[in-house]
């Protein structure tokens, strides 16, 4: 382990190449600016990651992450019943509907999406809960990603949402505000010219 340290920090260097987004070379970087901010960086986060993993749970209405169930937005008066109903994937897309300031909507995370290549079925995910919350709402959006997997979960849960007297809807695909039709590949154009709206 020449040049790396001792285990502990090794240890600390593949535990944070671990995380999305950091490979091991960009985890040790990491890694040594926490070590050379001992006190004023690594510390507080050390504190800070302990009272997450002490407080923060999984609601147990919608899916979100928070420090109480159910979550501050289940628990949210101005996000009465009778309205809008989002699936998501996972936690990040409601995190990043919320930051978009939609408005007054609730959500559901599904937990994934279904891929039997990846042993991912029906029942591991939240969709059976789903069909049980669908009911009290006035519309059911599935704001899933635009790939293989999302549209076959898509699919999946507009049929077995078929029988309740609910609108079923999805987000639009196509171009993206600000898009220029020349870098677009083929299918974003397709998919944009079949959703595409009056003026």
């Amino acid at each position: 382990m020449s040049g790396n340290g001792g285990s502990e920090i090794e240890q600390l260097v593949q535990l944070m190449a671990r995380l999305p987004g950091l490979g091991p070379r960009s985890a040790r970087r990491a890694v040594l600016h926490l070590i050379k901010r001992k006190d004023g960086l690594m510390s507080p986060l050390s504190r800070a990651l302990q009272r997450a993993l002490d407080a923060v749970v999984e609601c147990a209405e919608c899916g979100n992450i928070d420090t109480m169930s159910p979550c501050s937005i289940c628990c949210d008066p101005r996000r009465g019943q009778n309205t809008m109903l989002i699936v998501v994937e996972d936690v990040g897309d409601l995190w990043a509907l919320e930051r978009a300031a939609i408005g007054p909507v609730r959500y559901h995370v599904l937990g994934g999406v279904l891929s039997p290549l990846d042993g991912v079925g029906p029942e591991d995910l939240s969709i059976d809960a789903l069909v049980a919350r669908a009911g009290d709402f006035d519309e059911v959006v599935i704001a899933l990603n635009a790939n293989v997997e999302g549209q076959t979960t898509a699919y999946f849960i507009t049929d077995r949402l078929g029988g309740l007297d609910i609108k079923v809807s999805r987000l639009a695909h196509g171009i993206p505000v600000g898009g220029e039709l020349d870098f677009l590949d083929e299918g974003t154009i397709s998919q944009a010219l079949k959703a595409r709206t009056g003026l």
